[in-house]
């Protein structure tokens, strides 16, 4: 699916589980988990706990998303 097709929402990292997967809690106040996009891996992007994130989620799985995007405090 690509990146366009992604719902864009904020949320902050809430929790780091193992194998890289972030717990985020959205804005809405829902609880999904996502990894880190491919870019952010390239350019060594660091995303700790308490970041403000934007996320891409897939429609047809809400429940999992994309790190796309850390935000400056």
């Amino acid at each position: 699916m690509p990146k366009d097709d992604l719902v864009n929402v904020e949320g902050k990292i809430s929790n780091l589980s193992g194998g890289g997967v972030y717990s985020i809690t959205l804005e809405n106040g829902l609880e999904i988990s996502a990894r880190l996009c491919g870019k952010m891996k390239r350019f060594k992007i660091k995303v700790v706990v308490g970041d403000r994130v934007t996320v891409g989620v897939s429609p047809y799985d809400p429940t999992h998303g994309l790190i796309l995007h850390r935000h400056k405090f």
